[in-house]
């Protein structure tokens, strides 16, 4: 039975066009989900950064990223010595959330893992004119970057619809 099983997959794998149609879709869906996601942080100022403390409990707060990076790497600029910097140093693990509660086009959230990155070249490649007010001596000036590992898209003016038993909305993964 298992020989019939693997020639019957090594046939499947090695038919045109067999797999190559679900591929095509998979790219299709994913490529029309990043438009989507890109559409509503676009629509955005700010976004909500989640981080995790010491004892599992989630720290939500306001933060003004940078637009993402092709592949979707968002950069945000904090204090080095906030808690949110502290959190992500024991536990990487963050969520971006993006969403504007008044007008409802949707929301994007992505998770992944934050990095801390304090190297004066990057911070001059994105250098905001309001740095020169909140970090004088950009001493405390850190980065925090967000390396995408999953994200959530549900743009209405798209289309875009939860699953009907579970609500779970479109999916993207890195």
């Amino acid at each position: 039975m298992k020989a019939i099983s693997a020639v019957f997959l090594l046939l499947l794998l090695l038919t045109p066009g067999i797999g190559t149609a679900q591929s095509h879709e998979d790219s299709a869906r994913r490529d029309s989900l990043l438009v989507a996601a890109r559409e509503i942080i676009g629509m955005q100022k700010y976004c909500a950064l989640i981080t995790v403390d010491s004892a599992g409990q989630p720290h939500a707060r306001t933060m003004n990223p940078f637009p993402p990076e092709q592949d979707m790497t968002v950069w945000i600029a904090t204090n080095s010595r906030s808690r949110k910097v502290q959190e992500i140093r024991k536990n990487p693990n963050v969520c971006l959330y993006y969403a504007d509660h008044k007008e409802a086009h949707g929301y994007v959230a992505i998770t992944g893992k934050a990095v801390l990155v304090d190297d004066m070249s990057e911070k001059l490649k994105r250098k905001r004119e309001y740095w020169s007010q909140a970090f004088p001596d950009w001493k405390y000036l850190i980065l925090i970057k967000v390396i995408p590992e999953e994200m959530d898209v549900l743009n209405y003016a798209r289309g875009g619809t939860n699953e009907a038993v579970t609500w779970r909305v479109p999916s993207v993964k890195f």
